[in-house]
């Protein structure tokens, strides 16, 4: 997989082969932002990209706003959706979280802060086209 990238899948089979190509670009000190509607499949993709990882039992970190992982690599794991106010970053050290060199950070709704998003980041926008399609764009920023 080169980036950009842009692949429309038809499945969640497709989807769980999309996040195991996608976890092949992966390295430490990554940061990765996912967008999308409610119900694009952010989590899901997430869940099965981790387990690529070794790491099992994902879910949404929608109320604790992040989870940590361990297994090959260690991963952390946002979600922006209840996030009223900036400060609620700061306060529980989200910049420390991306100066991490030994871990990937995941974020799920990134576009709703994109203030405090680093400049540098990996973007994958979620399109729902279907019950089970999807369209995903992946790009790089620098």
């Amino acid at each position: 997989m080169h980036l950009p990238y842009s692949k429309t899948v038809y499945s969640e089979e497709e989807t769980i082969s999309l996040a195991a190509k996608f976890s092949l670009l992966l390295k430490p000190g990554n940061v990765v932002a996912l967008n999308g509607n409610l119900g694009a499949g952010k989590t899901f993709f997430i869940k099965h990209l981790l387990k690529e990882f070794g790491i099992e039992g994902v879910s949404s970190p929608t109320f604790a706003i992040v989870n940590q992982f361990v297994g090959i690599i260690k991963v952390n794991h946002f979600d922006f959706y209840r996030i009223n106010r900036i400060n609620e970053l700061y306060d529980i050290g989200f910049e420390d979280y991306l100066n991490m060199d030994d871990s990937v950070t995941m974020i799920e709704w990134a576009n709703l802060v994109p203030e405090i998003l680093p400049k540098r980041l990996i973007e994958i926008n979620i399109e729902i086209l279907g019950d089970t399609e999807r369209k995903f764009t992946i790009k790089k920023m620098e």
